[in-house]
């Protein structure tokens, strides 16, 4: 699929690491590091912008190692970005680590994982057709 993009930052276009990669590299666009303290959380300008087609949204979701290694996760994950959003894509990041953790220029912050999805049209009924689960929740199948 073709999706336009505006790169305003100094980085090539996010890119697939393997060719059966699911999410696309994000990077920092940054004039200068930031330091993200223990439990602080910061925006992460990327330097791109992009018009998805309808019936589609992007997830940017954390990158796997910077949360084993660092503690550094995507605070909203996964945070979507609308087709009709058009704004710059940027990356809300938080350190739950008990280090402060530099973020510089370049680096691979978050992973953008593109998706089609469906819009509902509720349709209100006084009972829901029954199923062996039920109401049960939160750990109702046990460990």
């Amino acid at each position: 699929m073709q999706v336009s993009i505006i790169n305003r930052s100094h980085h090539p276009l996010p890119q697939y690491a393997t060719p059966q990669s699911a999410g696309l590299d994000l990077r920092a666009n940054l004039s200068q590091p930031i330091t993200l303290q223990p439990l602080q959380r910061c925006m992460v300008p990327t330097g791109l912008y992009m018009a998805l087609p309808p019936g589609y949204e992007a997830q940017v979701r954390p990158r796997s190692g910077l949360a084993a290694r660092h503690g550094l996760t995507v605070l909203n994950a996964p945070g979507t970005i609308d087709a009709d959003y058009r704004g710059e894509v940027c990356v809300i990041l938080v350190n739950l680590s008990q280090e402060p953790f530099v973020i510089n220029d370049g680096e691979r912050i978050a992973q953008l994982v593109v998706a089609r999805h469906e819009q509902v049209v509720w349709q209100p009924v006084e009972t829901l057709d029954a199923t062996e689960r039920g109401a049960g929740g939160f750990g109702h199948t046990g460990l």
